[in-house]
């Protein structure tokens, strides 16, 4: 969870900027501090290190998220992943660049990934992964609108770099996963005690599962759940059902308890080109001041064989 020492704020800040300070807080609060991904079943990279080289060929994925459209300063995220088995088939190697925009705030996050896999049985196997790397906020007032550019809370703009490290494990088969990840383990404070803004980054653990049941020849349906916890913070639980119809065309719904309803679809362009597209809709009171949130990827898989199937996860 991510913690606020008390900000004294002026009366002639302007409403606007107080808005978004207000949703900056709620979201960081009661929402992951983690970027935020409708469609995690396909992303799983970026927050489980041990799914690195799981699909058994290169993999490249570009996904785009603009949250909260209508408000002004809502977060936007861009994410660029690669990850590829190694010759020995036992280890995997991946790069994640995630970019982050929110309000007056930028936060760049750079993660390679590793993965080492044991078969327990034929179609069975448990991956372990670790990720590190490096992680910079950068914050500019002047992103903000004030009505006195004067007041010494906002004459000091914010910056750093510090190291993230993360473990994962990741146990799968054909069928189904189970996982259990912390993408950083490393406690991040972003202002020290001198600045007027305190915020801490406490690690985050994930929970993650999914099975894929065969309806008929040409159907398949996937249901998924992703768990956040922090401590200190309500426990985040995200659901999914998607359908695979003639493993071509995708269409879903998904849901974060008390807070979001989404609409998933997907389409395999070919057998190497899946893209994907979600639509959120604030079921709480943040409903009220935005218009929903896009969410859309493009998955790339380099093989050097015609794919049979291709894999829902």
């Amino acid at each position: 969870m991510v913690t606020f020492k008390p900000i004294v704020m002026k009366k002639y800040v302007s409403v606007r900027l107080v808005c978004i300070i207000m949703f900056f807080t709620c979201y960081l609060v009661y929402s992951q501090q983690e970027s935020q991904y409708t469609q995690y079943m396909y992303n799983t990279i970026s927050f489980n290190s041990a799914y690195t080289g799981s699909r058994e060929n290169p993999n490249f994925l570009l996904l785009h998220r603009t949250q909260w459209v209508g408000l002004d300063g809502a977060p936007e995220t861009q994410n660029f992943s690669f990850h590829t088995p190694l010759p020995s088939k036992n280890m995997g190697l991946g790069l994640v660049v995630i970019n982050d925009k929110f309000g007056p705030s930028k936060e760049v996050n750079v993660n390679v990934n590793y993965s080492y896999s044991i078969f327990l049985k034929e179609d069975t196997r448990i991956a372990l992964g670790l990720s590190g790397g490096i992680q910079s906020l950068d914050t500019d007032w002047s992103r903000g609108s004030f009505n006195n550019l004067l007041d010494p809370v906002f004459q000091e703009n914010v910056s750093f770099f510090k190291p993230t490290l993360g473990v994962g494990s990741y146990l799968y088969s054909d069928d189904w996963y189970l996982g259990l990840s912390v993408p950083n383990l490393l406690r991040t404070q972003y202002f020290d005690e001198v600045q007027s803004t305190v915020a801490t980054k406490r690690s985050q653990i994930y929970l993650m599962a999914g099975y894929v049941f065969y309806l008929s020849s040409d159907l398949k349906f996937k249901p998924a759940t992703l768990t956040k916890i922090i401590s200190g913070s309500p426990i985040s639980i995200d659901l999914s059902a998607n359908f695979m119809y003639q493993e071509q065309f995708v269409i879903g719904l998904a849901g974060s308890l008390d807070n979001s309803l989404s609409l998933l679809t997907g389409y395999q362009i070919t057998p190497s080109t899946l893209i994907g597209y979600a639509f959120d809709y604030n079921t709480n009171n943040l409903g009220n001041y935005n218009s929903g949130s896009h969410e859309l990827f493009i998955r790339f898989e380099l093989s050097k064989t015609k794919y049979l199937s291709p894999r829902f996860f």
